[in-house]
């Protein structure tokens, strides 16, 4: 493959990552705010204790729809450690997040029910990119080199391919690909 339908290739699976990401985090907003109102205003919990309890909502929810469709093809050999690392990361975003509103609440004395939501919102925001970095970067690892996933180097799977001499993964991602698009490619022509 070219040099430069290699990096389509990339870009075409990042603007893919990046929509299932944002499809996610867009219903994990919604919980969030949906969440955050709700106890703003039938408890008597104050505004960032509110917002610390809905993003902690909002963060149970994201991993759910993290793990099993925006990065469901990710290695799934750690799940232990990917739920550690992941909810270390989602740890530093509530403190991003809430910190945004604290400053706003509690620094300059913006309060009201429209204030608060919108730093919340911009909270949000902030954090989002940073989780973003840190869940594709740390959390949902792909394998080395190849751009996909599959078994972890050094795995029994990676060693039983490596002693058979079968292919090495990225071609073995090629071919899935090649295959999975002729799929898709039938099923649009409507033959089987």
């Amino acid at each position: 493959m070219s040099e430069r339908g290699a990096l389509r290739v990339r870009l075409d699976r990042l603007v893919r990552e990046v929509a299932k990401f944002g499809a996610v985090g867009g219903a994990g907003l919604l919980v969030n705010l949906l969440v955050f109102n709700l106890v703003r205003h039938t408890t008597p919990l104050p505004v960032v204790r509110a917002s610390v309890l809905a993003t902690v909502v909002a963060i149970a929810f994201n991993y759910v729809g993290f793990r099993y469709f925006t990065y469901r093809d990710r290695d799934k050999n750690r799940r232990t450690k990917e739920l550690s690392l992941f909810l270390l990361f989602s740890t530093v975003g509530l403190v991003i997040e809430n910190g945004v509103l604290y400053t706003a609440t509690y620094g300059f004395d913006w309060d009201t029910p429209l204030q608060s939501n919108v730093f919340k919102f911009l909270g949000i925001g902030v954090a989002t990119l940073f989780r973003f970095w840190s869940y594709r970067t740390w959390v949902f690892r792909t394998l080395p080199g190849t751009g996909r996933t599959g078994p972890a180097a050094g795995s029994p799977a990676t060693e039983t391919a490596n002693a058979a001499g079968t292919a090495n993964a990225a071609d073995t991602a090629n071919a899935a690909d090649t295959a999975r698009a002729r799929a898709r490619a039938r099923q649009r022509t409507g033959r089987s």
